[in-house]
């Protein structure tokens, strides 16, 4: 499915393919929280970094997140590559060298109208601020930190990894 995006103010556009783009899997991450999460989570999607076209490239701006893991002293800033917006603050996607094949746009900044996904994944509950309310259907999953279960291996899993949005 082609995908494209932009920030609030336009001064941004890209596009890229992806045969993951149901916006199922919700981050309560600190990071993601505070960076791109409104409602107390951001929603990744996954691409092919092969394949982004970006359009306003001095506009973004790159950020490198600051972790500390348990028992660590120090913090130390993140290789993920968090691209946003410099003139408005929108956040756009994560790239990650460690999988340099993938892109992850947030679904925040999708303007192509994206599939409703049947379930939730709710990741990274252990990092959710208090006063966010995770909502449950039936069928979601929750998670204190990461599932076993990829973006890909999700997608597989429902019958929607490299189809359309039928």
């Amino acid at each position: 499915m082609k995908l494209e995006g932009s920030c609030h103010c336009g001064a941004v556009r890209f596009s890229l393919d992806s045969d993951t783009p149901y916006p199922y899997q919700r981050c309560y991450c600190s990071i993601c929280r505070k960076t791109q999460g409104g409602g107390g989570y951001a929603i990744n999607l996954g691409g092919d970094a092969r394949t982004l076209k970006v359009r306003g490239r001095k506009a973004i701006s790159i950020y490198h997140a600051r972790m500390k893991e348990p028992g660590d002293k120090r913090a130390h800033s993140s290789t993920a590559e968090r691209h946003f917006c410099s003139l408005c603050g929108s956040a756009l996607w994560l790239y990650s060298p460690e999988w340099p094949e993938l892109v992850h746009p947030f679904a925040s900044a999708i303007d192509t109208p994206l599939p409703v996904p049947p379930e939730h994944t709710h990741l990274l509950l252990d990092s959710k601020a208090p006063w966010v309310e995770v909502e449950k259907r039936k069928k979601d999953k929750r998670f204190q930190h990461f599932p076993k279960e990829s973006l890909l291996e999700w997608h597989q899993r429902l019958g929607f990894a490299g189809r359309g949005t039928e």
